[in-house]
């Protein structure tokens, strides 16, 4: 298949081309060489620099969708090799500032109003200019001071353009190279797409600050600034303005006067909680995003770059980092493979060997060397190569723990992540069983419940219809007629029990909207009080089952 390009995308579509060819296999550049849109370009010679830093700078080069690729590039251990991995994750997402006549232009277009309305002063200068929008500092008409983020002109455009293009270039990689489809290049171009366009609005970006507030209040060390809603749209952000210093940016000495290990405990249980309770996290935690105030907290700044994480992927990802911290490999591979996508080419005994190595090596190293996060970025390029794929936030959370390490051992030196996931295991447990227990997670269960109690008689009779007409059919060695008599009649007793203890839930769940005067724990007293039975009743339910069950496997290993 040829590439058909519209005039108007040619000129870009060639750049990027030039980017894939000189990074490219050579299956992919022969079939380049016999497009007609691509045959006038020459491979580029040998670079004697280092092929990484060139890799860097020609991202970099080709400006704010590639920066922006590159950065999620460097979490992707499965696809490059280290070396690429520490250059691209050194790529610097700043760029000159645009002028503030356009500032000007855009609050007031996205607001409604002029400036000098809506602000009592605003900051001609940044503070911080990046490749998607630039931030200054201003103060609000009640007194407020605030950081209002502005997005460039015309760059939801361009990186639309951008897309477009990778989008047509990377199909035709795929056709054309056998390894592309393997690494599912086509699925990381959609992820990529999706965060892009989630990063350009701003709106996601306020969310994503509530949300993570309310995930962190707890945390007296740890603080997030609050959005400004009624001044927050698609193009403007504005929220509390957080007077600090970037973390890497704090002289030893003044690192001296904080209580370093006590904030670095509670920056990675944070993620941890992040992670494995709430499902969002913030996914790039570098000195350069955290604040270090002047009362001596944290401040978390720049949520665009978010991770998500789906509940069944929370449980495995909490049982793979508790089994990393206490070195059972065998576990780590287990959960690993069970949430990762495999196929038949899948080297599962191989994965199981390097897997064993690096956590029987983290289990030995001393405490200085200890870094889960490597671990975990090591684990994801080994499933790379026996093409275990897993999922993008084991990615994600091995670049997060990454970055976390350092800056915990610059807070506190010696800081051992091994230690505090052991130590907050118990509360992420915790945490999670009230998560669950939430009134949500109840009334799911209720609906459910009645959804049991509403089909359970059609599926009683269906099964007693089929014993009527003497259909069920069972395939046994010998047995005794009494005896198994005995079997159904236990049977169609605890089914009764069952549809005795879901009727007392439904009709308790049904009476809880009935307001008495007779209330037991804040709630109506009847309600509870059938809550209370069918909790009782379910109690001794399992009581019975359980003993019944362990009489019956003494009685059979006497018999034998």
């Amino acid at each position: 298949m040829a590439l058909t390009l519209q005039p108007d995308q040619l000129r870009r579509s060639k750049e990027i081309a030039r980017l894939l060819l000189r990074y490219g296999r050579s299956d992919v550049l022969a079939a380049a060489q016999r497009d007609p849109l691509l045959a006038d370009l020459e491979p580029p010679p040998p670079e004697a620099a280092d092929e990484a830093e060139q890799l860097a700078r020609d991202l970099e080069a080709l400006g704010p969708t590639f920066i922006k690729l590159g950065q999620l590039l460097s979490t992707r251990s499965d696809l490059l090799p280290p070396p690429y991995l520490d250059a691209l994750a050194r790529l610097q997402d700043e760029v000159e500032p645009f002028p503030y006549a356009d500032v000007e232009r855009i609050v007031a277009e996205e607001l409604g109003v002029r400036m000098s309305k809506a602000f009592a002063d605003f900051a001609a200068t940044p503070t911080a200019s990046a490749s998607l929008g630039q931030v200054h500092r201003a103060t609000l008409r009640d007194g407020r001071q605030v950081a209002v983020k502005v997005q460039r002109p015309r760059i939801r455009q361009r990186v639309l353009a951008d897309l477009e293009a990778l989008e047509r270039l990377i199909g035709f990689v795929e056709e054309h190279s056998e390894r592309a489809r393997r690494y599912r290049l086509g699925a990381l171009l959609e992820e990529f797409r999706r965060s892009l366009l989630a990063e350009l609005d701003y709106r996601r970006e306020a969310q994503n600050l509530l949300a993570l507030g309310r995930s962190l209040e707890r945390f007296e060390r740890l603080t997030v600034p609050r959005p400004i809603d009624d001044y927050t749209t698609s193009r403007v952000l504005t929220m509390e303005y957080v007077e600090g210093a970037k973390l890497d940016a704090v002289s030893p000495l003044a690192r001296l006067e904080l209580d370093g290990a006590a904030i670095a405990d509670e920056l990675f249980e944070a993620y941890l909680v992040q992670v494995l309770v709430e499902g969002l996290f913030h996914a790039d935690p570098h000195p350069g995003n955290l604040l270090l105030t002047r009362d001596g907290r944290l401040a978390l700044i720049d949520l665009g770059m978010v991770g998500h994480v789906a509940p069944g992927l929370r449980d495995r990802l909490l049982k793979l980092l508790i089994a990393l911290g206490e070195g059972k490999s065998d576990e780590v591979a287990d959960q690993a493979l069970a949430m990762s996508a495999t196929s038949a080419e899948s080297d599962r005994d191989r994965f199981r060997r390097e897997v064993n190595h690096r956590v029987l090596s983290l289990r030995d190293a001393a405490i200085e060397d200890v870094a889960v996060g490597r671990v975990i970025h090591e684990l994801v390029g080994v499933a790379g190569e026996c093409e275990v794929w897993v999922p993008q936030e084991l990615s994600l959370l091995g670049k997060a723990l990454l970055n976390l390490d350092h800056i915990a051992r610059t807070l506190d030196p010696g800081f051992d992540p091994n230690a505090a996931i052991r130590r907050h295991a118990g509360e992420l447990m915790s945490r999670r069983m009230r998560r669950d227990l939430s009134p949500g997670n109840v009334v799911a269960s209720l609906l459910e419940a009645k959804e049991l109690a509403e089909q359970l008689p059609a599926r009683v009779n269906q099964i007693l219809a089929t014993l009527a007409d003497n259909e069920l059919r069972l395939k046994v060695d010998a047995f005794d007629e009494s005896e198994l008599m005995r079997a159904f009649q236990k049977v169609a007793n605890r089914i009764t029990t069952g549809v005795v203890l879901a009727a007392l839930i439904l009709g308790a769940a049904l009476m809880m909207r009935v307001d008495t005067a007779f209330r037991l724990f804040g709630y109506p007293g009847f309600a509870m009080l059938c809550f209370l039975a069918a909790a009782a009743g379910g109690v001794l339910l399992l009581w019975d089952v359980l003993m019944h069950d362990r009489r019956e496997g003494e009685g059979r290993r006497r018999r034998r």
